[in-house]
Order: structure tokens, then sequence, then C-alpha cells
């Protein structure tokens, strides 16, 4: 479960990078500035978890906030003036 999970990030964060690899400009809008800062706080979260700094029952907890954050923000997306 955790894999597919962390191949979607993965894929979310090579395709962010590829783009503004290629020029393609990014939104400066809270809104679409939140979701990266997720990503890397899902990432902080499980890398902390497996060197036992943080308790597994810390990631089993942050891990599903961290994705409905993710999917509230994405439902949130036509509030800002470039959606």
């Amino acid at each position: 479960m955790y894999s597919n999970i962390h191949a979607k990030v993965e894929e979310f964060v090579a395709q962010y990078i590829a783009n503004v690899m290629n020029g393609d400009k990014t939104c400066g809008c809270a809104h679409h500035q939140a979701f990266p800062v997720l990503v890397v706080l899902f990432g902080l979260l499980f890398l902390l978890g497996e060197m036992n700094v943080v308790a597994a029952s810390t990631v089993s907890l942050g891990w599903p906030i961290l994705v409905i954050l993710a999917g509230l923000l994405k439902l949130s997306k036509g509030m800002c003036k470039c959606c």
C-alpha cells in the first residue's frame, strides 16, 4: 500500500520538476504552493518514520491527514484567479 502511494508521489514530483525545467510558469497563489509543501511533509513523515525518529503510530495517523488535506486542496481548485 505504501509503495503505491510513494510511486504516485514520485510521479507527481517528477512531473512538477519537468514542468519547471521546461520553463512552464508556476502559479504564485498560496493554493498552488500548498500542495508541494504537503508532498514534502508527506515524504518527511515517512522518512522520519523509517529512521525511527517518530513513532509508527504517528506515521499511521499522519499520512491519512496529509492525504485528506491534499484532497481538500484539490476540491478547492477553482477558488483562485488562475484556475
